[in-house]
This record gives C-alpha cells, structure tokens and sequence, in this order.
C-alpha cells in the first residue's frame, strides 16, 4: 500500500479495496473478514467473527483461521485495515466504507419526512442506492445484510422520490422512485410514487403507461389487480371513472 494514502472499501455492487486510486488484491480469506468488519459500524468480539466466517469448524480451528487471515492482511507504514483491541476486532476508523455512506444517507432521507433535503442529493447517491450489496456473495451475514439494507433503501428511495417531487426535481425523483421499482417490481408503493410524479408533471400518458406496466406484471406473477387506492389514483387524475 502506498504510504498516505487513504483506504477505500467498496462493498456496493461487488468487493474492493483500494488505496488511493490503487486497487489491492486480497485473498478470498482477507475479503471476507473485510467484508465482514465493514458491515459492522462498531468493534465485534474476534469469537463472533471467526464463528461466522468459519461457521463449519470448531471453535479452535476457526479461531486459528482467524489469526492466519489477520497475518495475511497488508499493511504499511501509517496504514492499517484492522484494528484489534481488548478481543474486538474493528476497521480502522480512518477507512472509508460506501455502504455505510449509504446507511447515513438513507437514514437522513428517512428522518426528513418534512423541510429541505438533509444532503444535496446527486444523481450519484440515487444510482448507489438502487444497487445491490455484495450481489456475488452468498454467505448467510451477507444475505442478512443484504436483506435489511434492501429494505431500508427501499424506504430511502421512496421518500427522496417524494422529496425531490416536492422541491420540483421531477427527473431525480423519478430516477428514485424507479430505482425502487428496479429493486421490487411487484412492490405499488413504488409504482404509486413514480405514477405520482408524472401526474405532478401533468405527463397523464407516462403514469398511465406505468400504471398498465404494473398491472400486466401483479396479473401474471400473482394474478391480483392493483389496489383500489392506485386505481383511484390513475382514474381521478384523468377525470374519468376509477379503472377496474
């Protein structure tokens, strides 16, 4: 690693580390166990680690696996990954991790249901949110975590579409509230945000276009019709009865 430099894990849309501008190979052992730290916002007990990233070796052996992954990290003068402290493990605080970026911006987003936007949102932030953690890795704390983060920027989405409706920013909200659709096809509240926009915008062909996207897709995967709600929603915008 180049002395200096700062260090950047990257967990959004698949692994990697770099320093600086330089990328860094691991081995598979140390990507998990970076992984694993990054998804962590505090310092976890070495046991709690090496029983998930081991979980079908005893206790030793992980504990062993544990201590040879640690050996294997890279490290430079004024540069560390990992700190170990009182049976903790943690990353080192100076390392910058972009999915926990996006926790801080979903949860800004989810605490401002009223007022300005905590942040000035960019087209960049909304493309990080409609991505996936980790998508090639399939160890259980990775699909937990991946679970709770697709709900939260879920949720994120949904209210910055919202948001940035409000503040006159048709193009960005759409771009969230489409995301979230990207994310859960079958999901109407995310529909029913991006159908909202375009009535907004007075463009009543593009909701209706969603809308009859949505309908297709709820007939065929489920065989249910949209609510009455998003019905209502479609047929009272264009001053006609509410469509069955």
């Amino acid at each position: 690693m180049t002395t200096g430099d700062p260090l950047n894990v990257r967990l959004i849309d698949g692994f990697e580390l770099r320093s600086g501008s330089h990328p860094i190979e691991l081995p598979r052992s140390c990507q998990r166990l970076v992984g694993f730290l990054a998804l962590w916002e505090r310092p976890v007990l070495r046991s709690f680690v090496s029983g998930n990233l081991w979980p079908d070796s005893d206790t030793e052996h992980a504990n062993a696996s544990l201590r040879s992954t640690l050996w294997r990290l890279p490290s430079g003068r004024g540069q560390q990954l990992v700190r170990v402290t009182a049976g903790q493990l943690a990353l080192e605080e100076s390392v910058h991790v972009d999915y926990r970026d996006a926790l801080i911006w979903s949860r800004a987003v989810l605490a401002n249901s009223a007022g300005a936007l905590p942040a000035p949102w960019t087209l960049g932030e909304i493309s990080v949110l409609s991505r996936e953690v980790l998508p090639d890795w399939y160890d259980e704390w990775v699909l937990l975590a991946r679970e709770r983060f697709r709900q939260l920027r879920l949720h994120a989405l949904e209210s910055l579409c919202e948001q940035l409706a409000a503040v006159g920013r048709f193009g960005e909200a759409l771009l969230a509230g489409l995301g979230a659709v990207a994310i859960e096809p079958l999901r109407e509240s995310a529909h029913r945000r991006v159908i909202a926009v375009h009535l907004q915008e007075h463009n009543r062909i593009e909701a209706i276009r969603q809308y009859r996207s949505y309908e297709r897709l709820l007939a065929e995967e489920l065989s249910l019709q949209p609510s009455a709600e998003l019905r209502a929603l479609v047929g009272t915008a264009l001053r006609a009865p509410t469509i069955a």
